[in-house]
């Protein structure tokens, strides 16, 4: 349904490999996953029967990288060390695509959280500087994940106009999480499809889906511990229809259900690419 070109660097509906379900999904490699993804942080020198796992894997699929900690809107010094490992890293298990959240994770140490970067013109001109470097030292492009926030820091642009802007400025790609467009959108009373309306479709690489918990009617807290709720699918049906079929991968961080629902919602994701899809074919 979607062809391997310059825009798109997998196809269909992939899932987040995570250590908790790697030995079962290794024993029943599942065909309806079309490619996965994984931090590079959490396996870059792991070796021994770790290492041997996650080569089993990206010897079957397609697969690309979402990075935790680059820290991309830190004040602390860009962490090149961490660039040129993870540019070996790509290499030696063939990554596809590195993508980063657009936020930052600490200064001189980690914060183990996504912090939001202020929504500035100051700010996107440092952060579109470092993004520059990275994709220097890797010798390619990377996509910037639209994150979830709850106390911003500064908005004296909003947050689709900070990301656009940081887009164009680094010159990079985006990875566009369905989710946190939902969260932010309830927690920041926007509309979430005018925000995806927004985002520039020749930028996009790849589409997340995930969960997220609802602890009040007007706050939702980004998890990745839940199923994929009614409005998160109904924003990536509405996606599909404006951009076009693109590729989509299920994120799923903790509180794992049994493999047949976890692969049900790949499935869903697959469900209505191909509806999509039937329906662009039949209007020509």
């Amino acid at each position: 349904m979607t062809a391997i070109n310059s825009q798109y660097p997998v196809t269909g509906a992939g899932l987040g490999l995570r250590r908790a379900i790697a030995a079962e999904l290794m024993r029943d490699p599942p065909v309806g996953v079309d490619f996965m993804e994984v931090a590079p942080e959490n396996w870059i020198n792991v070796g021994g029967k770790l290492g041997k796992r996650l080569r089993f894997f990206t010897e079957r699929y397609p697969f690309l990288i979402h990075g935790l900690s680059l820290s991309i809107g830190s004040p602390a010094p860009l962490d090149e060390s961490l660039v040129r490992n993870i540019k070996a890293f790509m290499a030696e298990h063939n990554i596809r695509l590195y993508s980063e959240h657009l936020s930052y994770t600490g200064d001189h140490g980690h914060l183990y959280d996504l912090m939001p970067i202020p929504f500035t013109e100051d700010a996107v001109s440092y952060v579109a500087e470092r993004v520059r470097r990275v994709q220097d030292i890797l010798e390619q492009r990377i996509a910037l994940e639209n994150v979830s926030y709850y106390a911003p820091l500064d908005t004296s642009m909003s947050e689709a106009e900070f990301t656009l802007a940081v887009l164009e400025q680094a010159d990079c790609d985006l990875m566009l999480d369905i989710n946190n467009i939902v969260v932010n959108s309830i927690n920041h009373r926007y509309d979430a499809s005018e925000f995806m309306r927004q985002m520039p479709a020749d930028r996009i690489r790849y589409f997340h889906i995930a969960g997220h918990h609802v602890e009040a009617p007007d706050l939702r807290v980004d998890t990745h511990g839940t199923a994929v709720d009614r409005q998160s699918w109904q924003l990536l049906d509405e996606a599909y229809q404006h951009f076009g079929i693109v590729p989509t991968l299920l994120e799923r961080d903790f509180n794992f259900p049994p493999m047949d629902e976890l692969l049900a919602e790949v499935r869903q994701i697959k469900s209505l690419q191909t509806r999509n899809f039937e329906a662009r074919s039949a209007h020509g």
